[in-house]
């Protein structure tokens, strides 16, 4: 009964914030997705790589590795190898500031860099083996795991949060200057794609907030549930 309950709160939290934060992924990818003029402006920018090298060498820090990936559909920084991950996004306005979003990443604090990978994948490991040890009924005192279990949680999503809502708010303005600093567009274009820029941060970050909260309350539920049917 108490998982159950448990179970019932999480879900209610999740509908609730969905319904505050308004989160809407079709929205989103309307103005990623649907903006023709913008991406035209933006073709006219270097390539991925050069203009990752032009945003790092502004923030101190050309030692970072750099590879394009036409495969991979999201961009991300390594931080064990340090090292950026481009994806395949040529073509889309929205690249100038996803790759600036990527080399604030690379410049930001490095042991909080290094303990959010090495506690990720602890975090992880922790579910899955708890999985396997729920299924096989070799937990003793479930709910003092559980417990366990939620704090880590928390700690998991304070952490990422805190990196990408970080990286998030600073990418728009770091992109600006870019743009600015490069003189191939004039104001009125920049400043066409850096209100665009607003409209997908406004909404993409409370989405990402969620996201992260989604994946650590569904682990939650998923652990519950494998509780009371074992």
């Amino acid at each position: 009964m108490d998982f159950l309950i448990i179970i019932f709160l999480l879900i209610i939290t999740l509908i609730l914030i969905r319904v505050v934060y308004q989160i809407n992924i079709k929205e989103i990818k309307q103005i990623a997705e649907n903006n023709k003029e913008l991406d035209e402006i933006a073709k006219k920018y270097p390539s991925n790589i050069e203009i990752c090298k032009s945003i790092l060498k502004k923030l101190n820090n050309e030692k970072v590795e750099i590879q394009e990936d036409k495969k991979a559909n999201n961009c991300l920084y390594i931080a064990v190898s340090d090292k950026i991950v481009i994806a395949n996004m040529r073509e889309s306005f929205t690249r100038i500031q996803t790759i600036a979003h990527e080399c604030l990443h690379s410049v930001q604090d490095r042991r909080i860099l290094l303990f959010n990978y090495i506690f990720s994948c602890f975090y992880l490991a922790c579910f899955y083996i708890l999985i396997l040890l729920g299924i096989f009924k070799l937990l003793p005192n479930k709910m003092f795991i559980l417990s366990v279990f939620i704090i880590l949680g928390f700690i998991y999503y304070f952490i990422r949060s805190y990196l990408e809502d970080d990286a998030m708010t600073k990418a728009r303005f770091l992109a600006k200057e870019y743009m600015e600093e490069t003189n191939i567009s004039d104001k009125i274009e920049i400043e066409r794609i850096i209100n665009e820029y607003d409209k997908l941060n406004n909404l993409g970050i409370k989405a990402t907030n969620f996201s992260l909260l989604l994946n650590t309350f569904g682990r939650m539920i998923i652990l519950c549930s494998i509780f009371i049917i074992r």
